[in-house]
């Protein structure tokens, strides 16, 4: 689900509808986006049908009636062009922080697919306008707590309806902050970027906001930052191995795939064979070593990653799933009927989220071990103290752990799930939800924090490698892709010495691993890795 080209950075929304990819390409890289001739002639010809409902007699959910617990409720036609606007004014009821602009433009992005499907009854002027926003890096500020994950991500879609009505708070293209104390208005952002503000009608306000956007985007971008960091820690445990003289035999195949057929554990193995392949480091150890075997945090490397992979994909699969769905309550169904429904409920997308935060924590949780295990002279078979240029006088990477333990301790407690959480809202009516939105959220923090352990354990082994060279005088070497790896890293990162200023270091590194240069340095001189 990785966006591997950026060539055509235009997506469009039809009958077929969109990919992972294109989730990206809008949400990461302003993608513009499209509308085909046949996606707005099926929205107009069932807002047609749903134009007929509202002006019959019977009351039909969400078209001429209140919502949720207020339901029972008629609302006459006069009525009800406020009735829209009062549900997204009321809904629009997030605090906290502002929520990541490539979130918001996911959100967007997706909810736009359903309102494209003809599913939800929308006006065209409303999913064309909505598409505007998107193309003119208008983004609503959505704030990071008021969803529950059922009845939809309601306050999260709430507060991007209210800027389409010329409402709420948004920043423009350029970053400037509108609809706030002291700011112009979002109707005057809007109008810099000749974009009418919509006054909605009758369902359209249940259409904008009944939606699993939030997670199912947050999701889809979990996913795809994983799919680089899963390979990227196989590359720094390889780089743990050679540092502590582990063997590569653990990794072969015939242990793997016959023996135990999870294809996520074969695919770890055999990058870590990869990595060490055509070590001299390696090699030089593989007669006469006294040891048995090595700890299990190297050698059990591939069953820890390898059902991190398979979790992930998983995940893929149930994100796929609930991409291809339309949710909306009520739904315009083929044959014209209004039906209401339960297929906002968040758990599906809720329950991956969560287990890819268990994943995560326990990927996190392997690759502090090997650090600590570098820096330990009584584990590191012949390793200074902490990997410092003069132990005692100096520290080394001794705190860097530090910082590394307390993003894994991090990670468990962001493990704990969100989804068996539910609390009951809207006067019991609403009295099972998902809390699919806060697993998302945290489990953005987790990958973030599995990017910054990597960085660790890959400025560690590094080091720890340069230092096992100069102590053999040159003969003890990293395999090619080990070697490409360390040339990456030392453009930004100094190799051994005395100490210094280590947090830059630790930034820089950061940055080169979430950038995906640590698996294409290591491909470079290897091959492709899983």
């Amino acid at each position: 689900m990785t966006l591997t080209t950026h060539e055509a950075l235009t997506v469009t929304l039809g009958s077929s509808g969109i990919t992972a990819e294109d989730v990206l390409a809008v949400a990461r890289h302003d993608a513009k986006v499209t509308i085909s001739q046949e996606a707005l002639d099926t929205v107009a010809k069932v807002r047609a049908h749903i134009d007929g409902l509202a002006h019959s007699e019977t009351p039909a959910y969400g078209v001429s009636t209140g919502f949720g617990a207020l339901a029972n409720r008629h609302i006459p036609n006069e009525l009800r062009t406020q009735l829209q606007k009062s549900l997204i004014r009321s809904h629009a009821a997030g605090m906290g922080p502002a929520v990541e602009r490539e979130v918001i433009r996911g959100i967007m992005f997706l909810r736009a697919k359903t309102l494209a499907s003809g599913r939800t009854g929308v006006r065209p002027v409303v999913l064309v306008t909505f598409v505007k926003l998107l193309n003119a890096g208008i983004t609503p500020v959505v704030k990071e707590f008021g969803s529950l994950g059922c009845s939809g991500d309601l306050a999260p879609l709430s507060h991007c309806a209210l800027v389409l009505m010329g409402e709420g708070e948004a920043t423009g293209p350029d970053g400037e902050l509108y609809g706030v104390e002291g700011r112009p208005a979002v109707a005057e952002l809007l109008a810099q970027h000749g974009i009418e503000p919509v006054v909605l009608a009758e369902k359209e306000g249940l259409a904008l906001v009944n939606g699993t956007e939030g997670m199912l985007g947050m999701l889809l971008m979990a996913i795809a930052d994983l799919r680089n960091l899963m390979t990227t820690a196989d590359i720094t445990a390889a780089l743990s191995v050679e540092a502590l003289l582990g063997t590569d035999q653990v990794f072969l195949p015939e242990l793997h795939a016959a023996l135990r057929p999870h294809p996520g554990q074969a695919a770890s193995a055999d990058n870590m064979l990869k990595v060490l392949s055509n070590s001299p480091i390696v090699a030089s150890h593989r007669e006469g070593d006294s040891r048995v075997q090595d700890a299990y945090s190297l050698r059990c490397a591939p069953q820890v990653a390898g059902a991190v992979r398979d979790t992930v994909t998983h995940a893929e699969l149930v994100a796929t799933r609930e991409l291809a769905a339309a949710i909306d309550n009520p739904v315009v169904l083929p044959d014209g009927r209004v039906s209401s429904n339960g297929n906002f409920h968040g758990a599906p997308v809720a329950y991956v989220l969560d287990f890819l935060a268990i994943a995560v924590a326990d990927l996190s949780s392997i690759a502090e071990r090997r650090t600590d295990r570098m820096l330990d002279p009584a584990r590191s078979h012949g390793l200074p103290a902490f990997l410092a240029d003069d132990p005692g006088v100096d520290s080394g990477l001794m705190i860097a752990q530090y910082t590394q333990a307390g993003l894994v301790s991090d990670n468990k407690r962001l493990a704990v799930p969100a989804s068996v959480d539910s609390i009951p809202s809207s006067a019991m009516q609403e009295d099972h939800v998902s809390m699919g939105w806060h697993a998302a959220r945290k489990l953005r923090k987790a990958v973030e924090n599995l990017r910054r352990v990597l960085a660790v354990e890959l400025v560690t082994s590094a080091r720890a490698i340069d230092i096992r060279t100069k102590l053999s005088d040159g003969e003890l070497t990293p395999g090619p892709a080990g070697a490409a790896v360390l040339e990456v890293l030392r453009a930004v990162v100094d190799g051994p010495g005395t100490d210094r200023f280590l947090s830059p270091e630790l930034e820089a590194a950061d940055r080169l691993v979430g950038s995906g240069a640590v698996r294409e340095a290591a491909e470079s001189a290897v091959g492709i890795l899983a």
